[in-house]
């Protein structure tokens, strides 16, 4: 533990500075400090020390036998605290210079390769390097696994709620959609309408547990006689394949059935009274906010993107 007889680095910066210039006025005009301020910094470097360091004269300043000794020791500790800066701020340019990220699927597929798109143009309009983003895709609860060691700093996740434990924030809403192929019973109805009971009773193509999908189908169809899966899939991809093939209907985030939905390749059929309204979360470890740097450009990136759809 320090003891009371340290100076701050600031003062010594400029005590070791005076010795170089012999001048207090020319040792604040190369630091950019007016000379008020360089002389209150010595007068306190000389407090804590409890001896005087300088002479001062007409003709400029000297050091004292004290300030001898003490510009030698204080001239040691700066080039350790550059040594540490310079440290710093290597550790600040690979924080810039690379980001981890997890994300569920839906929102990997979707919509974040557009908002790294936008923030590595927002990085290079701004003048600094773009930002390299390693990625790895997966279901939410392995997302916010993930976040929780430290494998990732950030994560995306979609579901009824933000994990617990974890840093969130809110940057979108998606809505889950019944989907069905082109020759399911369901299509063919005038309507395409469903009650949500049907759907319960209905043996669905669904995504592995721990998917935000999956998590947000089972809290919806709370309190209702729920069938056994026809097939549980480990990918949105997988899922979109097997409806189309007949195994089945499922519920898909709507990002992820728009161009089959397009096409005709499925069909969207609506359920009465059933809220498949799901939340997209960014998630952290620590911190009020996502860690500054591409970190938090990315998460801002996302509220804007939404809030502009």
């Amino acid at each position: 533990m320090l003891g009371p007889h340290v100076p701050e680095l600031r003062a010594l910066e400029l005590f070791v500075e005076v010795a170089r210039c012999g001048s207090l006025s020319a040792a604040a005009e190369a630091l950019g400090i007016t000379q008020q301020a360089a002389s209150s910094r010595i007068r306190t470097m000389e407090s804590v020390i409890g001896m005087p360091l300088l002479v001062r004269t007409r003709r400029g300043s000297s050091l004292t036998p004290t300030g001898d000794l003490v510009v030698q020791w204080a001239a040691r500790v700066l080039d350790e605290a550059a040594q540490l800066d310079a440290g710093i701020a290597a550790l600040r340019s690979d924080r810039r210079a690379h980001l981890r990220i997890a994300s569920s699927l839906t929102i990997a597929e979707h919509l974040l390769p557009g908002w790294l798109v936008s923030v590595r143009a927002d990085q290079s309009r701004a003048g600094l390097t773009p930002t390299e983003f390693t990625m790895t895709a997966t279901n939410s609860a392995r997302v916010a696994a993930m976040v929780t060691v430290g494998e990732v700093e950030l994560g995306f996740v979609e579901g009824p709620d933000a994990p617990t434990g974890l840093r969130h924030r809110l940057v979108g809403r998606d809505e889950l959609v019944v989907v069905v192929a082109r020759d399911h019973e369901w299509a063919q109805r005038s309507r395409r309408r469903v009650s949500a009971g049907t759907l319960a009773a209905t043996p669905l193509v669904v995504r592995e547990q721990g998917s935000g999908t999956r998590t947000v189908l089972e809290r919806a169809l709370e309190g209702l006689l729920v069938a056994t899966p026809a097939l549980e899939l480990s990918s949105t991809a997988a899922v979109r394949s097997a409806v189309a093939a007949g195994a089945g209907p499922a519920v898909l985030g709507a990002h992820a059935v728009r161009d089959d939905l397009a096409t005709g390749r499925l069909i969207a059929v609506t359920v009465t009274s059933l809220d498949l309204t799901r939340r997209l979360n960014a998630v952290w470890r620590d911190g009020s906010q996502p860690p500054a740097g591409p970190a938090r450009e990315l998460v801002a990136t996302a509220v804007r993107s939404h809030r502009e759809r």
